[in-house]
């Protein structure tokens, strides 16, 4: 091998190692802690981002990790969102029905609609806004995450986005299962409610499992097809967001950025649906993914500071709770009216 090849690798490795090494641990030590009774409610992926906003505003970050970190938050992330297009497929659709899909389109882009507005109204940034709108009305942290790459989001606000998903989504995980009886719903209604109002995919399992199993399985699919609107919808508001902040159509044109990991993401899928990948080659990448996605979450932590969150105040919290009792209610109101 070229000696000057190997120099740059080693650079590389040298500048970034730190860094990695230490999201590495925070996601492994996520994982153990799962284990423990008290954080089992939890993903790895939340309790990842907790770990590394308690060792960022306590100990500090050495100078020397910030590259690796930051490879971990940009880099590695896509790769993981990526690698979940292994996990979904368009039959999952077609599972559902013409209800089921109109359901979930009516709401999400509803919800997305009226975040927009919401957050315009209460004079939040529009980028934070975008990023609670996509993380409410599509798939939680991911969501946001994969909307904070597509506008060059700042990363304080891309994680108080997040930390207002999963507040909310964590309320949804422990009310929803309280609730069916009293709105008059079935088992099979309950879990269409789950799939196409919670936040994050956990949380939707978590809550509509505890109802019934197949409520469950109901809820699984109809999250996951609203998954698959991730990629429409990133492409969507980067285009949008980038005419929206700009003026000139020149200066649009230069600064629309094209979130191309989007298209593998939708290349994964398609060849998913084609039947392409082996059960156990799946089941393995789906471990993969999660465990790349909890090293992007812990690196997002470690760039978290707890002051310059305290700077946007409490307003994107009001947006957000509006936002979930919106989508949670029109959601509740589309599957009575025609369910």
């Amino acid at each position: 091998m070229d000696i000057s090849l190997l120099a740059q690798v080693w650079g590389w490795l040298a500048h970034k190692s730190y860094g990695i090494l230490l999201t590495i641990a925070l996601a492994i030590a996520a994982y153990l802690l799962r284990n423990l009774s008290i954080f089992q409610v939890f993903s790895p992926l939340i309790i990842a981002i907790l770990l590394g906003i308690i060792l960022r505003n306590t100990l500090g970050m050495p100078a020397y990790c910030q590259p690796g970190v930051s490879f971990a938050m940009k880099r590695l992330l896509r790769l993981a969102i990526v690698l979940l297009g292994m996990q979904l497929s368009l039959t999952q659709v077609l599972a559902i029905g013409i209800r089921g899909i109109g359901l979930i389109i009516v709401t999400l882009v509803s919800t997305f609609g009226f975040t927009s507005w919401l957050g315009r109204k209460l004079g939040v940034s529009k980028s934070l806004t975008y990023l609670i709108a996509a993380g409410t009305s599509i798939c939680g942290a991911s969501a946001v995450i994969a909307t904070s790459t597509a506008i060059q989001g700042d990363d304080r606000d891309t994680t108080y986005a997040v930390a207002i998903v999963t507040i909310f989504g964590t309320l949804s995980m422990f009310l929803y299962p309280l609730l069916p009886t009293l709105l008059g719903l079935t088992p099979e209604t309950f879990g269409i409610w789950c799939g196409a109002s919670i936040h994050e995919v956990a949380q939707v399992l978590a809550a509509a499992y505890q109802v019934s199993p197949i409520g469950g399985e109901i809820a699984s699919i109809t999250k996951l097809a609203r998954v698959l609107f991730l990629a429409p919808v990133i492409l969507s508001i980067g285009y949008t967001y980038s005419h929206r902040q700009l003026p000139s159509s020149k200066m649009r044109s230069a600064a629309i950025v094209i979130p191309w990991f989007i298209f593998y993401f939708m290349l994964l899928i398609i060849l998913n649906s084609l039947n392409l990948f082996p059960p156990d080659f799946k089941s393995a990448f789906a471990q993969i993914d999660k465990f790349l996605l909890t090293i992007a979450m812990a690196a997002m932590g470690l760039e978290t500071k707890i002051t310059h969150l305290q700077q946007v105040g409490l307003k994107p919290l009001y947006l957000g709770a509006l936002s979930w009792l919106f989508i949670s209610g029109l959601s509740y109101g589309l599957i009575r009216t025609f369910y």
